[in-house]
């Protein structure tokens, strides 16, 4: 494998899995795709761009192509590949469960709307680039004792605990 090849694969891998973690998954499955075709399928880069784009395929609502390659994944060279593709597969091939609609919380697309358009980013946080300085954590503060105000009578309580240790000892002595 030259290094132009190399390259190539790095960069469309990189930018593959950015674009599935942005939610843009026919890029990401683009740049999956030509990175595959710049490295050896049977290797270990080769079967993790192959997992990523298994879950693309997933993503971007193609579950039978994800389905196909995952089969052909539990026979790869690589065993985590194995192993990662024998877990996929089996979530894929699950059964679905019936939901009800009450059950299901609606999310909008979000894909429609520009990022430059100063009106859709009301409450966006984008606005205020201004950071407070952070709280300064609390020392506790030590306190003068004024030796006049300590109690420093006897409490006797030396005495007693004596007294009972001395009790206690001769019970045992006198009893065995």
């Amino acid at each position: 494998m030259s290094s132009e090849n190399l390259e190539l694969f790095e960069t469309k891998y990189k930018a593959g899995k950015h674009a599935f973690e942005r939610g843009q998954y026919s890029k990401s499955l683009q740049h999956l795709e030509t990175a595959l075709e710049n490295i050896n399928p049977n290797s270990r880069l080769g079967g993790e761009t192959q997992i990523w784009l298994v879950t693309a395929y997933q993503a971007a609502g193609k579950v039978q192509e994800a389905t196909t390659l995952c089969k052909k994944l539990t026979r790869h060279s690589y065993l985590q590949t194995r192993q990662q593709a024998k877990r996929i597969l089996a979530i894929l091939e699950a059964p679905v469960l019936r939901t009800r609609p009450e059950w299901v919380t609606k999310i909008p697309d979000l894909g429609a709307i520009s990022e430059s358009d100063a009106k859709d980013r009301r409450g966006s946080g984008l606005v205020s680039q201004v950071k407070s300085p952070p709280p300064k954590p609390k020392t506790p503060e030590l306190e003068v004792v004024d030796p006049s105000k300590v109690n420093t009578k006897d409490n006797q309580f030396v005495w007693v605990a004596l007294v009972l240790i001395v009790l206690t000892l001769s019970g045992l002595v006198w009893f065995s």
